[in-house]
């Protein structure tokens, strides 16, 4: 078996608060439930044969106009033609960094492990979440969707996070919050937690870098 050197971490779900709570936050705010972005999301899916939230995440349109998509798309479920504006604002805005998980990575960057974070997000958003983790400290490389024109669970954006840390999938530990993205690494070769509470993923991250738990 081969030598953990690396720690890939997600940053949305695992070094942040849950998403969802920020999808109930907008639901609070301007009324658009997460059962609506999802049925809004298929239908123009549907009609345009392509995922316009997969699209904005691989930087092939922009905020603008994955925001203009999806009014259209929630129109008709809401009778009236929805104001997201702050989409943006309001989504990140309600995260809140996950503070032992942070401090997890820290730890084992301080160990000597190679850190690195993958991250499905939007180009117009890296100047917002950025600021929220001390990244440049703890991660070597940010491998952002939005950037490299892929996303997972897509084998590239997989490969291109090992050919920047320059080791193989085995050497790598990858920790995400959702199964589609865990299940991509796994076929690869990865090592993968799926977070599903900051204990469960500590304790085994942990397991699978041979550590003692903590305290």
């Amino acid at each position: 078996m081969a030598e953990i050197r690396a720690v890939i971490s997600d940053f949305g779900g695992v070094l942040t608060t849950p998403l969802l709570t920020s999808f109930l936050s907008l639901q609070d705010e301007i009324g658009v439930s997460p059962e609506h972005f999802g049925t809004a999301l298929r239908t123009v899916t549907e009609e345009r044969g392509s995922n316009p939230l997969f699209e904005l995440e691989r930087g092939e349109i922009s905020e603008d106009e994955f925001l203009g998509l999806l009014d259209e798309g929630l129109a008709p479920l809401l009778d009236h033609e929805p104001h997201l504006h702050r989409f943006r604002e309001l989504f990140i805005g309600t995260l809140e960094p996950n503070q032992p998980m942070i401090e997890l990575m820290r730890e084992l960057q301080a160990s000597g492990l190679r850190m690195a974070m993958l991250t499905n997000n939007v180009k117009e958003w890296e100047p917002h979440w950025r600021p929220m983790l001390p990244v440049d400290e703890i991660f070597e490389t940010v491998v952002d969707s939005a950037f490299v024109g892929c996303r997972k669970p897509e084998p590239r954006i997989y490969e291109i996070t090992l050919e920047r840390l320059g080791l193989a999938a085995e050497q790598c530990v990858f920790v995400d919050d959702l199964l589609p993205n865990i299940e991509g690494a796994r076929e690869l070769g990865f090592t993968a937690v799926h977070f599903q509470d900051t204990e469960q993923a500590s304790a085994e991250i942990r397991a699978a870098l041979a550590l003692p738990s903590a305290g």
